[in-house]
């Protein structure tokens, strides 16, 4: 089942961790290194409430988005339990996915909404639902042995939380296309040749690098700058809501399918999965 209530992050149990710093910086930091901090229901519960909490918290003038350990998100934890969502009949389940992944959508949303400027420092792998959340950041810093991919497709189930409107949106929708339909991994050379990235640097130069960036950013007026913002996804977003529904709908499908059984099949057991449109 998915937490839709609870507002508390239990001890022990953080997917995300928020501090805030001098300078007005809140630092939101993906903390389970040992899973590559890859992404559950409750990872996207946690997004939600720590979103909530820097979106009226007027000491906070920037986030700095970072991720400890050796990779940012590796994609979605499939060890993480509640992982799937259940029903009474196809339909039901497949309505079910629909909900569950509209509710996903917005957690996402509050957070890409955030009236204060998210800035994202992106290290090692960046995969399927990292990657989507780094495209959420305004602007996006990263190590030169950063990876990013979205490999839905060879797993049989559709991006799902918007990732690939975003780079279209970014960088076209030659690119977003390439990526989401082959899966295909770039490297952050590549990344900020097609606009993805807004700078890349060294592993050991990332942290900093990032929070000079927000510092410059704090150190404006917070109602220009986060008026400069809004104005700008305004124009950025237009028709990303119905597009993200039509994203909902199509996730719920392939989610259900036989095709993504035997996509993450395929994967567990290191073959090539046999799709069949199912």
């Amino acid at each position: 089942m998915i937490d839709t209530t609870s507002t508390d992050i239990p001890a022990g149990e953080e997917r995300l961790r928020l501090d805030i710093e001098d300078g007005g910086l809140g630092v939101l930091t993906l903390c389970r290194p040992e899973k590559l901090n890859g992404w559950s229901w409750e990872s996207t519960r946690q997004l939600g409430v720590l979103a909530d909490r820097i979106r009226f918290d007027d000491s906070i003038r920037v986030v700095l988005l970072r991720a400890e350990g050796r990779a940012f998100c590796a994609g979605i934890d499939v060890t993480a339990p509640g992982g799937a969502i259940t029903g009474r009949s196809p339909a039901e389940r497949t309505r079910n996915y629909y909900e569950g992944i509209r509710w996903v959508h917005e957690r996402f949303a509050v957070f890409a909404g955030l009236p204060q400027p998210v800035v994202a420092a992106v290290q090692g792998y960046c995969l399927g639902f990292g990657f989507e959340l780094a495209l959420m950041a305004d602007l996006r810093i990263a190590a030169d042995d950063a990876v990013f991919a979205l490999p839905e497709a060879q797993l049989g189930v559709a991006v799902d939380a918007g990732g690939d409107l975003r780079i279209a949106r970014e960088a076209g929708a030659g690119l977003a296309k390439l990526l989401a339909l082959t899966g295909r991994r770039i490297d952050a050379a590549t990344a900020e040749r097609h606009g993805l990235l807004q700078r890349v640097t060294t592993v050991g130069e990332l942290e900093g690098a990032a929070r000079e960036v927000a510092a410059e950013i704090a150190a404006n007026a917070p109602l220009a700058v986060q008026g400069i913002k809004r104005n700008i996804d305004a124009y950025a977003d237009a028709g990303l809501a119905a597009a993200l529904d039509r994203t909902a709908r199509t996730a719920a499908l392939t989610l259900t399918s036989e095709d993504v059984r035997e996509g993450y099949a395929a994967k567990a057991a290191r073959r090539t999965p046999r799709f069949r449109g199912t």
